[in-house]
């Protein structure tokens, strides 16, 4: 009875003291059956369990550690630790930290420059130079003319129908999303990429347009006039609602180096003779259509 009593404990510390076999699924059932056999018989028939048995159940043990994120850890030596300076001579970068005595590389925040050449003449200073950057350059937003005629196949910008009505204007391409706003900042230039399929008559106004630009626009029928905007002028066109309330700024004449481009009919200037004698013609044509209708 004291026997039987007794190797109940170990029996079941030998039972509670398996994890996990080595083996694969199908085999571990297997495995802990014949580990388990013995145990299970020594506590049916009330006997202590042998000494090999247990050895054996022990050699069997596995500890098995799960990855979770309490545990993760770089591999041994993956880093190393940076040797800090000015800890004392044992750290071989104590005292003046690895920078010697007085100098410039000594100082906080000292040290030549990378271009320097031990005081002869530096690299960038013998490459020879070519070009300037104009500071007085006006930046034009290129739009071609193919772009413009895709917008009209969606719909999205609307070409006058008739001659009475205005013209398009960089506000009328902006709605039409073709540009932004914010990226005008002296005009829009129209160049001729996309010229073979312009196939409506577009009455436009631009600050520049190229020679091949005019040409295809006005061989289907349309208008091309470029005109002069200040910085001003380009705010209350583009966002006339900054002035509300107020006057609309007169429109700004070019200046002196401008004037012969804008007064070219060559580059359709607004100021040309030739546009401007159209216009009074037109004047005059809408003036007689009135005065007949209110005859009539």
């Amino acid at each position: 009875m004291l026997s039987r009593i007794g190797s109940q404990p170990r029996a079941s510390a030998a039972v509670a003291s398996l994890v996990r076999p080595r083996s694969g699924p199908a085999s571990s059932v297997a495995a802990c059956c014949d580990h388990l056999a013995p145990s299970l018989s020594a506590l049916s028939l009330g006997r202590p369990m042998s000494t090999s048995t247990a050895t054996a159940t022990a050699t069997s043990q596995e500890i098995v550690t799960f990855l979770t994120l309490n545990n993760i850890s770089d591999n041994a030596g993956a880093i190393k630790r940076k040797r800090r300076v000015g800890r004392g001579i044992g750290s071989s970068k104590g005292k003046t930290s690895g920078r010697g005595h007085k100098g410039q590389k000594a100082r906080a925040g000292g040290g030549v420059h990378p271009s320097f050449e031990g005081g002869q003449t530096k690299l960038y200073k013998r490459m020879p130079k070519r070009g300037f950057t104009n500071v007085h350059a006006e930046d034009m937003v290129p739009i071609n003319v193919g772009t413009l005629q895709d917008y009209v196949d969606m719909g999205r910008l609307v070409p006058p129908s008739s001659p009475s009505d205005p013209p398009l204007t960089i506000r009328d391409l902006v709605d039409a999303g073709i540009t932004k706003a914010s990226s005008v900042k002296h005009g829009v230039k129209l160049l001729a990429k996309g010229m073979r399929r312009v196939r409506d008559p577009l009455r436009i106004q631009v600050s520049r347009a190229s020679a091949k630009a005019i040409a295809a626009v006005e061989a289907v029928g349309g208008e091309v006039t470029t005109v002069h905007y200040n910085r001003l002028a380009l705010r209350a066109l583009l966002k006339p609602e900054k002035f509300e309330g107020k006057v609309l700024p007169r429109q700004a004449r070019p200046p002196p180096k401008l004037m012969p481009y804008y007064t070219s009919y060559d580059k359709r200037g607004f100021l040309s003779p030739e546009l401007q004698l159209r216009k009074v013609e037109e004047r005059l044509a809408a003036a007689k259509v009135d005065g007949n209708a209110d005859g009539t």
